[in-house]
């Protein structure tokens, strides 16, 4: 099996941590120093899953797709910020050697609309999306710490395709130590991962605090309720499901397991503030805002939590 990980931050380097330790072909993209340093001295992983360490030379890495000179992968796990989706999907797609007759395209990103994306530039049965609720953190750029798990990874198709062909990569990264398995219920799964991640990402971004913290003020607790109760109406209004037929259902796997799993990770979007960087709300809270108001409904509590993360990302242009 051969694997191509474009993009390397943090959830790159995890995937691919797995997938070397369980001694697959891999190839990352990555920015300069991100190669410079896994060309330099290999790829480190700590945290929750133990120690492992890939020695320079066991994989390859490079800055541009046009560098590779190689056989087509059997995978390609895009693993870049979700407003870098269209980018990267005209990336790769400009890069026909890359594929094979059943090449797949995995998308492990945060939010809502990625696949929409790609479909533009892929036919839909080369396309699956990946479930990820793992917390991850690079040290360096070729450190990454797994800080948090609170489920197996779930891999599988928006369009309808059987989840089958991607059951060798499943297995590979179960066998580096993160859970995966495939599913035939992705939409609900990614619809889960926006309910939990609405209501704890931006929180956690603008109050400083790991997820833990949020679960146990009542404060808090109320807006954290009023944004997935907003969310589920949005979901259910555009005629998506996910695994509970109500906000409440959810609301208590949310507190009794999901967030106690995560709750020293602090969000994604934190991270990507407190670095000057733009952050991912926009395939957050932003995708349920335009859901909302192409379906006329009223989402105040996402709003504001929307407009504040806009304006501390106003501050770092």
């Amino acid at each position: 099996m051969r694997v191509l990980v474009y993009g390397a931050g943090s959830v790159g380097l995890g995937l691919a941590s797995c997938l070397l330790k369980a001694s697959i072909k891999v190839c990352l993209v990555a920015r300069a120093n991100t190669v410079r340093a896994l060309r330099e001295v290999g790829l480190t992983r700590t945290g929750i899953f133990g120690f492992f360490h890939a020695q320079p030379g066991t994989f390859v890495s490079y800055e541009l797709l046009v560098e590779i000179q190689d056989r087509p992968f059997d995978f390609i796990l895009v693993c870049t910020k979700s407003y870098d989706s269209a980018v990267s999907a005209q990336d790769i797609s400009k890069h026909k050697k890359l594929f094979g007759k059943n090449t797949k395209i995995i998308l492990c990103q945060n939010g809502w609309g990625n696949a929409e994306i790609f479909v533009r530039y892929f036919e839909k049965s080369r396309i699956c999306n990946a479930r990820i609720i793992t917390g991850f953190t690079r040290r360096k750029p070729n450190e990454v710490e797994i800080t948090v798990h609170a489920d197996a990874i779930h891999i599988g198709s928006l369009f309808g395709g059987v989840s089958s062909p991607v059951q060798p990569l499943c297995q590979a990264i179960a066998q580096g130590d993160i859970p995966c398995e495939t599913t035939e219920s992705i939409e609900k799964d990614l619809w889960a991962k926006m309910l939990y991640n609405c209501a704890l990402n931006p929180l956690g971004a603008i109050l400083d605090v790991p997820y833990g913290k949020l679960a146990k003020n009542k404060y808090s607790n109320t807006l954290m309720d009023a944004i997935i109760e907003e969310v589920f109406i949005v979901m259910s209004a555009a005629g998506y499901k996910t695994h509970w037929q109500s906000a409440a259902g959810f609301l208590k796997v949310f507190y009794d397991k999901l967030v106690p799993d995560t709750a020293l990770h602090k969000s994604s979007t934190l991270q990507d503030i407190l670095a000057g960087k733009k952050t991912e709300i926009e395939a957050l809270t932003g995708a349920v805002i335009r859901l909302a108001e192409k379906h006329k409904i009223n989402v105040p509590h996402n709003q504001a939590v929307y407009s504040i993360i806009k304006f501390i990302e106003s501050l770092h242009p």
